[in-house]
């Protein structure tokens, strides 16, 4: 997806404090903390491990933001030794206690609604940056304590992430990609615009022809402060672009930006609808296929030799109904919505049927932000077991990000990031979409359903 607030390159340095200020008046303000000090959550029952099945009255000891043990049976302060109630409890033995969830394909600087076009030109990178910060919260709110976001323009979502990492401002852990790499009048570059709003617009981000210039555009993005690397191996059906969803780098190009990121420990996401674009961006050794519309046998074949993760966005589906059907937006995204929406909604159970390896990733800002754990209700319409779509947002995810050591089961050494839901998740996982309860690090945030 396309950043919706695209500017001028004379306003990409613009200074981001001006977001932070949102912080001063906060919709939805952290729970008060305790002094420095342990905490004890005692939990009716605990998912620790997704695929393992829950136990039933836990504690999990938490220390400076880390599990540091898990133990049987409602603990208190005293069998900790303490006398001087520094020891905080947190009493969720009526709940439901999982890992924090992970969404693998956010965009939080964009917020795609009725108007997009006009306001690309009108928004500054202040208003993206203080959007961002809203949409952050919301999706903390929501139980995602970890998102990767594939696709912003300008440096917000750097500093969006630092800002979070230092304590500034609530959100959830980001895993940046920074500007989608894009061949020219690709899924990435701008166009629908005349000619002299498009020279004020076009700022030329991640924009790269050839092996080459494929390869320092890689090490630009990195330069700004990628972490991981993003680029469109097809056509998308956002953009504005009468080219089909079909592949838009060559095999060169593609393994320039691999290799490179892969060279300098970068991860690599590639945005892919068409089998061809999909198939060779497998050859070049991504790490996962975002969308992968239009996967068959062979490249289910691809995605089990690279042990490459789909990451199949089934959120998309309402947007390209809507899009498909609303006589408002442009008929070249209309006509692309039409033809790729029968194929989303076999896609899923064609990635089950090849055994591929599958992460949860929502494509959020294609739709409203916070409303990421509806991913859920489409994994299950499509065959998939609870347990199994709870480790795709937990455990997979994890993996996927290169972040298994520090999320995905609350272990002992792990983040304390765990979300507290009213009823089983492993019967029923709509019950994600209302979250009693979220922590992030050892912090407790009210949910979505408390405002």
């Amino acid at each position: 997806m396309i950043s919706i607030f695209k500017q001028p390159a004379c306003r990409r340095r613009i200074i981001l404090s001006v977001a932070l200020l949102a912080t001063c008046f906060p919709a939805n303000k952290p729970a008060a903390q305790p002094a420095a000090g342990m905490i004890i959550v005692h939990a009716g029952w605990l998912l620790a491990v997704p695929g393992e099945g829950p136990k039933r009255r836990q504690s999990l000891l938490i220390e400076a933001g880390r599990i540091v043990a898990v133990k049987p049976g409602f603990l208190t302060a005293a069998d900790l030794g303490d006398q001087s109630g520094s020891v905080r409890v947190v009493d969720l033995a009526n709940q439901f206690v999982t890992p924090g969830l992970i969404d693998c394909h956010v965009h939080l600087t964009s917020q795609a609604t009725a108007g997009d076009r006009l306001r690309r030109v009108e928004k500054e990178d202040s208003d993206v940056a203080l959007a961002a910060v809203v949409a952050a919260r919301v999706t903390l709110a929501a139980g995602f304590t970890t998102v990767r976001d594939l696709g912003a323009t300008g440096h917000a979502i750097f500093a969006l992430r630092d800002a979070i990492n230092t304590g500034l401002i609530p959100g959830p852990r980001i895993v940046a990609a920074g500007a989608m790499i894009s061949a020219t009048a690709g899924h990435g570059d701008e166009g629908g615009y005349r000619s002299d709003v498009l020279a004020t617009m076009q700022i030329d981000e991640g924009i790269c022809d050839g092996a080459d210039a494929c390869r320092k555009m890689v090490r630009e993005q990195i330069k700004h402060g990628a972490d991981v690397i993003k680029f469109a191996a097809t056509g998308g059906v956002l953009s504005v672009a009468d080219r089909g969803v079909g592949r838009q780098f060559t095999d060169e190009e593609m393994r320039a930006i691999v290799t490179t990121a892969h060279e300098l420990g970068r991860k690599v996401a590639a945005h892919a609808h068409d089998k061809a674009g999909m198939d060779a961006a497998l050859h070049a050794g991504v790490d996962s296929v975002e969308h992968a519309t239009f996967a068959d046998a062979g490249s289910l074949e691809l995605f089990r030799q690279t042990h490459a993760y789909a990451v199949p966005t089934q959120m998309t589906i309402g947007v390209a109904e809507h899009l498909a059907d609303d006589s408002g937006t442009p008929a070249v995204i209309r006509n692309k919505a039409q033809l790729i929406l029968p194929q989303m909604k076999r896609e899923l159970r064609t990635l089950l049927s090849g055994q591929v390896r599958l992460a949860f990733g929502t494509d959020a800002g294609t739709f409203p932000h916070g409303n990421n754990a509806g991913e859920f209700r489409y994994l299950a319409s499509a065959g998939i077991a609870p347990m199994q779509a709870i480790r795709m947002a937990t455990v997979n995810a994890a993996d996927l990000l290169g972040l298994s050591s520090e999320i995905g089961t609350l272990e002992p050494g792990k983040a304390a990031d765990l979300i507290a839901l009213a009823t089983d998740p492993t019967l029923d996982t709509s019950t994600f979409e209302r979250p009693v309860l979220v922590m992030r690090q050892g912090k407790i945030y009210k949910s979505v359903a408390d405002q």
